[in-house]
This record gives C-alpha cells, sequence and structure tokens, in this order.
C-alpha cells in the first residue's frame, strides 16, 4: 500500500504546492485517517511542515464562500418563503473548471474518492442540520436548497410537491373531472368564458384543490385520476381512486382528517371526498395503471327507437370481447385505433317497451355509450346490434372502481 507521505507529496508536486488543505485532505481521504478532509489536510500540512497556499489550483478557494454570508442568504431565503419543512437537501453549482481540474487529479492518481461537490454539499448541509435542528434526507426530502457557486453565491429553493391520495364521488352531473380550458381562448380569459377561462365553471379537481391550495399555501394542484368519467356521468358507490398533487407547498403539515370534513360540508350535495391521506410520489403512476384483474361497474338507461324483444335481452348476457375503435366523440384526442376490452357481467331490468336498465361490469378503459350505441358499428359486438333495434345510453352512472 502506498504511504500517504509520498502520495501526498506527488499530489503536490503536480499542482506545485498549490493546493488547500480541503482538496488534500479529499484526495487522500482513503488512506489518511480524520474527522474530515479539512482535518487530513490539516495534518499532513503539519506533518510535512508546509503553509497552506494562498490560491489552490484545484478549487479556486471556494471553500472559502462556505462563510456567514452565504448562510445568511440560505436562512434568509426560508425566512422569506416562510417554508414549512422537517427534511432537507443540498445541491450545488460550481464551474466546470473546477469539477475538470479535481477530476483530473484523481484521475492522475488513479484515486477513487469522492467528488468536490459531493464535500462541498456536506459541509453547508451539516451547519443548516446543526443551525435549523433539521435533517439532511437523500431519498424523500421536502426541500432542495440549491446554492450556486459559480459568482457571488445565489441560493435558490426548490419545495418539493405533496401527494395526497383518496377517493371521490360525483353527485350531481354537468362536473367535468379536471378543469376544462375555454375551447375558444385556449385558457387566456374571454367574453366566452366570462374571462374565466375555463369551459366550465368548477369541476371534481377544482372543488378539492382550491381548499388544498389554501391550507398548504401550494402554488398549483394537479389531478392524478384512476381514469375519467364523462361530464354528464354520476361517480357513485366507493368512489374513484385519486391523487391530488400540490406543488410548492409552503405548509406541509395539515389535518387531512378535518379538511376533509370541512370541505365536504361546503361541497355537499355536488362532490364527495373520502380517505384523504398522504402517500409518495409513485402512487399517482399506479393508480393510472390498471392490473388484468381490475374492473369497473355501470349502470345504465337505454332508450330504443321503437320496442324491443324482452327476449332478447338475454343475450346480452352473452356480451365478452368487445372490438372497440376509438370512438367518434373522442377521435380528436386519443389514437384512432381498435382496442380489445371486455365485458364480465351483464344483467338488465325491464322498464318499458322503448327502456331498461343495464347493469355491467366491464374491463377498464371500455366506453359503455359506444357499446349500447354500436358507434356506427366501430364498436363490435353492441348492444343495439343483438337487440337489432336503434339503441341510446340516455344515462349512465359508475357504481363502482375496483382497487386493484
Amino acid at each position: 500500500m502506498i504511504n500517504m507521505y509520498d502520495l501526498a507529496k506527488k499530489i503536490l508536486d503536480e499542482t506545485n504546492g498549490q493546493i488547500c488543505k480541503h482538496c488534500l485532505g479529499r484526495k487522500l481521504s482513503h488512506i489518511v485517517e480524520g474527522n474530515d478532509n479539512l482535518n487530513r489536510g490539516e495534518k499532513i500540512f503539519q506533518d510535512l511542515e508546509i503553509e497552506e497556499p494562498e490560491n489552490c489550483v484545484i478549487c479556486g478557494n471556494i471553500f472559502d464562500k462556505i462563510d456567514d454570508e452565504l448562510f445568511k442568504k440560505v436562512y434568509d431565503k426560508i425566512d422569506f418563503l416562510n417554508i414549512e419543512f422537517d427534511t432537507f437537501l443540498v445541491g450545488s453549482r460550481i464551474n466546470k473548471e473546477i469539477q475538470t481540474h479535481d477530476d483530473e487529479l484523481s484521475d492522475k492518481f488513479d484515486l477513487d474518492v469522492e467528488p468536490i461537490k459531493k464535500e462541498l454539499n456536506r459541509i453547508i448541509g451539516r451547519e443548516i442540520e446543526n443551525t435549523l435542528d433539521k435533517e439532511v434526507e437523500f431519498e424523500k426530502q421536502d426541500i432542495v436548497i440549491n446554492v450556486d457557486l459559480r459568482n457571488v453565491p445565489k441560493v435558490r429553493i426548490q419545495i418539493n410537491p405533496l401527494f395526497i391520495e383518496g377517493k371521490y364521488n360525483k353527485l350531481i352531473r354537468g362536473i367535468p373531472q379536471t378543469k376544462w380550458p375555454c375551447g375558444k381562448c385556449k385558457g387566456k380569459g374571454c367574453e366566452e368564458c366570462n374571462f374565466t377561462g375555463k369551459q366550465y365553471p368548477e369541476s371534481v379537481e377544482e372543488l378539492l384543490s382550491e381548499h388544498i391550495l389554501k391550507a398548504t399555501n401550494g402554488w398549483q394542484a394537479k389531478f392524478h385520476g384512476a381514469g375519467r368519467e364523462d361530464i354528464d356521468v354520476l361517480m357513485l358507490g366507493s368512489g374513484r381512486p385519486f391523487v391530488l398533487e400540490i406543488k410548492e407547498p409552503k405548509i406541509r403539515k395539515i389535518d387531512l382528517n378535518s379538511l376533509e370534513k370541512e370541505i365536504n360540508k361546503i361541497n355537499d350535495g355536488k362532490t364527495y371526498y373520502h380517505n384523504l391521506k398522504f402517500v409518495e410520489r409513485n402512487r399517482k403512476a399506479e393508480i393510472k395503471v390498471s392490473s388484468s384483474d381490475a374492473y369497473k361497474i355501470y349502470k345504465a338507461l337505454v332508450k330504443c327507437d321503437k320496442p324491443y324483444d324482452k327476449y332478447k335481452l338475454a343475450n346480452l348476457k352473452d356480451l365478452n370481447e368487445i372490438h372497440q375503435q376509438t370512438p367518434l366523440r373522442v377521435v380528436h384526442r386519443r389514437a384512432d385505433k381498435v382496442r380489445i376490452k371486455h365485458v364480465h357481467e351483464v344483467s338488465c331490468e325491464i322498464i318499458d317497451d322503448t327502456t331498461f336498465e343495464m347493469t355491467v361490469k366491464t374491463e377498464g378503459g371500455l366506453y359503455i355509450k359506444e357499446l349500447i350505441s354500436g358507434d356506427e358499428n366501430r364498436t363490435k359486438p353492441n348492444v343495439g346490434e343483438i337487440l337489432g333495434v336503434k339503441s341510446v345510453c340516455e344515462q349512465l352512472d359508475v357504481v363502482e372502481v375496483s382497487e386493484k
């Protein structure tokens, strides 16, 4: 094993002695004991009886920028934003030349040691931890403190989002799941939308998010639903799962139980939200991906253009594999292709000669209105085809969305 003093002398020769204690200590961290790289560097300088140079050719004395003035900028920024957080991570930006010089010296002597940015981040993070009694967290932190050390130090704080999972019921028709931009002005605001920028005045998303945003002092909300129902369809039963993403929340500790009750009281008769809980980021993707066992149950009011053969209703129970080309009403926003979906169960209740109620359990992603009408034969087989009469869905409700 190479002697630490021999290696230190080689590094000093390579840099003409123009290397600081931080950088020398980092290059020797694998063979010199010490509390930190500065301590290791001090030990080598002391043992070799040499003075630290005024300028370091590796880092350009960047460690001198980690001073009281820098930390004042960090704490002032946190106070100005009035952020509530328990965990944080430090990130830094340095000149490319510093990174290059640091890497070249490591490569020259085949040193497997940490890069300079990692040491900078650790020094800054440790001071913030001790001063604010907060915790550095590498995996799931509340905020990221980004320090730009390239010129005069600057501080920027990234506030990581909150994710709230729950279920919703939509109790009246005419409310979309998410905010719809005005079709004319595309959300900018015009006379057509009364300068709201919205096609509809409210949505399942907004009736929830406006209160969560207020409680968290967040900047923006994004709604991630496990599918969606049409604007004229009710969402009944145990509700549809969703994740609400709150971007840049300055307040992270909120009482979801109390907030849930308050929101439901305000939206009584329109929407109902339940089982609100904090979750991790990956949940927003998970609820959008249906497993092979996932299903949905719908209740549809079917109207025929003339009396149907009541005995043929029994044939609807044989509906199974459905070949459904993208419906005409959504082909402008979805790829026009044939999707194969499956019907699991069908039951019918006669209302009169031209009307019946159909309860259907299906694989997720099957368009029920088109299953009934046929959509100009783009969905096959379909209810109208089996009954031999023109059929339309007059009213549709979702009564169950599986959680699998």
